[in-house]
């Protein structure tokens, strides 16, 4: 008795079907080329959810939030008041090692997502994404409230480099989706990083990676590479350029 009870509780066991996902994204381009008629662009990234075996079983209700950052950098950011009259800097934060760009993108507000434990955990937002400061001696990242955080994250955001957006990911079926990726004109140049995490019910299912390489083409590209592996005779050429450029306008503008 206790043995067929035994196999029947085995056979119900095999027979559910486990609930497991998986994701699989793929950009449409990889590799971005910029030169001087570069005005921006919009990549897409669609992913779908999958079991993660044969007999899974798929949930009802999915999230998605897409965190994309850019080459690491350090920044200042100054805080100016008026002293007699004459706008001064009085203070500055540096920003070690923060991304040079930094999208959020989710179907809808991370508040809803997730919880504010979880959110701050995994570093959903830019109210929850990491960026280190130098306070004197040490290396910390302060409260969101920070007035030199907020200070840099909107200057950023005026450029373009640092968003959130919560309508950028669509579900196409339950189990397909696009993401929209911004880049602005003043994309900075290097690899990036996207991170795919996959929510449901409020927690973390799966997370997938994939990367996008951004570099210079054409004569920005031979420009840049001359200043980096050729700095004298780039130099010099400058120089002859700037000598040039007198010499042409002293002509032009010459009054006899």
């Amino acid at each position: 008795m206790k043995r067929a009870a035994v196999l029947a509780l085995a056979t119900l066991w095999l027979a559910a079907p486990a609930s497991a996902e998986r994701l699989v994204v793929s950009l449409s381009n990889h590799r971005v080329a910029i030169t001087s008629s570069f005005t921006g662009e919009d990549l897409v990234l669609f992913g779908t959810i999958e079991p993660d075996t044969p007999r899974g079983a798929l949930r009802d209700n999915y999230d998605i939030v897409v965190t994309v950052s850019g080459p690491r950098q350090t920044y200042r950011t100054r805080r100016k008041e008026r002293v007699l009259g004459i706008w001064v800097n009085v203070d500055s934060r540096q920003f070690i090692n923060v991304p040079s760009y930094l999208a959020v993108l989710a179907n809808r507000p991370i508040s809803e997502i997730t919880s504010p434990e979880i959110a701050r955990r995994q570093q959903l937002g830019l109210d929850n994404f990491i960026l280190t400061q130098r306070v004197g001696a040490d290396f910390a990242d302060t409260v969101r409230e920070d007035p030199f955080r907020v200070a840099f994250i909107s200057l950023s955001a005026l450029k373009d480099l640092y968003g959130e957006d919560h309508k950028a990911v669509t579900f196409l079926t339950p189990t397909v989706f696009r993401a929209a990726i911004p880049l602005p004109s003043e994309t900075p140049t290097g690899t990036y990083a996207i991170d795919v995490k996959l929510f449901s019910g409020g927690q973390l299912i799966t997370r997938a990676n994939s990367a996008l390489e951004i570099n210079k083409a054409g004569f920005e590209q031979y420009v840049a590479d001359a200043a980096r592996n050729q700095g004298f005779l780039y130099g010099f050429a400058t120089m002859l350029l700037a000598l040039l450029t007198g010499w042409v306008a002293s002509v032009v503008f010459r009054r006899d």
